[in-house]
């Protein structure tokens, strides 16, 4: 191999071809250009893009079927304005059309007690106060999204800090830290949520996210600490120590972010069942309450009319469906390209 002329004057020796080798294998380039190499995480990363670009967008316009679908069978230009201007009250039948039910998704309407079959102005129909289901669907989004990241960051973050103090320091602190770990890790983790809920001030959609996190604590913080005890004894820690380094420097500069590749691959894939669980509290009527929209409450609301009405479960369990294999093909992806054993 030929040496540059750069090297030559700097007096370095030549970097070998495993050393190249080695350091093109590392670093978040190597990592994105792996990603976008993979087709499960590529295909994942899609998915996840989509609904993470639905959730931002019910938030700034709840009335997302009426610029759609709406405008197909009712071409009055007026119906736009404004786009964001949203009801307060519920107008009664035959005062106003402007942006009232059943396109704003929060609001009822107790003179269309019925479920309505799919339109051309109502794709997925109508839910059993009136209100168009494919809004109810986008909006949900924004919630099924909100609890999955924040659940996962609580979980990832409390668990973070627990196995990194535990894993670095050891002796009395690592058995007392893992031993509350473990006990909470025993306990089943609905059944903890639910306890967790009702304890602290009753069905909401706030609590259940809480309890959530906490429940993903423990997992985290076993993960975490079992990189930490293998970081620890490296050389340029001990080098740190040496050098003076306060503990809690070594661990957050040094520590945590060596340990954090298989942490975030979970992460990724604990957002889908995070996702699952909400949804599962939601139906069981303790997670998001009436009028919030949530495809758990939906699912809820509509077992009553499976017989009569079974697209009203479809959309939802396809929502639902749809996003947790977004994440978990994601996920696995991220897993491959983050793991140095899997070649290209």
């Amino acid at each position: 191999m030929a040496v540059s002329e750069s090297q030559f004057e700097s007096g370095r020796e030549p970097a070998s071809e495993d050393e190249e080798e080695v350091e093109a294998r590392v670093g978040w380039r190597y990592t994105v250009a792996r990603i976008k190499r993979d087709t499960t995480a590529r295909w994942g990363l899609y998915v996840v893009t989509i609904v993470l670009f639905v959730a931002i967008y019910a938030v700034v316009d709840s009335n997302l079927s009426l610029l759609t679908f709406g405008l197909l069978s009712d071409f009055t230009f007026a119906r736009l304005m404004p786009i964001f201007d949203h009801p307060t009250h519920i107008p009664p039948p035959g005062e106003g059309t402007q942006h009232m039910p059943p396109y704003f998704p929060l609001a009822e309407q107790a003179w269309n007690p019925l479920p309505a079959g799919g339109t051309l102005e109502h794709p997925l129909g109508t839910d059993h106060t009136g209100r168009d289901y494919f809004t109810r669907i986008v909006y949900g989004t924004q919630v099924s999204v909100f609890v999955g990241l924040v659940s996962t960051f609580i979980g990832l973050a409390g668990g973070t800090i627990i196995g990194a103090v535990a894993g670095y320091y050891g002796g009395r602190a690592d058995d007392i830290l893992m031993r509350a770990v473990e006990t909470v890790y025993s306990i089943p983790p609905l059944i903890l949520i639910i306890v967790f809920t009702v304890f602290v001030g009753g069905a909401n959609i706030w609590y259940a996210v809480l309890g959530v996190g906490i429940t993903f604590v423990p997992v985290f913080a076993r993960i975490i600490r079992s990189r930490v005890l293998s970081i620890r004894e490296m050389d340029y820690i001990e080098a740190a120590r040496a050098a003076g380094v306060k503990d809690r420097h070594i661990i957050m500069r040094h520590v945590v972010p060596n340990s954090f590749a298989p942490v975030l691959v979970y992460a990724t894939l604990q957002i889908g069942v995070t996702i699952l669980i909400v949804a599962g509290l939601s139906f069981l009527g303790y997670g998001a309450q009436p009028p919030t929209p949530d495809w758990g409450q939906m699912l809820n609301i509509a077992h009553g009319y499976m017989h009569s009405n079974v697209w009203l479960s479809i959309w939802p369990g396809i929502a639902i469906m749809i996003t947790i294999m977004g994440f978990n093909l994601f996920g696995d992806g991220l897993q491959d390209a983050l793991d140095p054993r899997i070649d290209d």
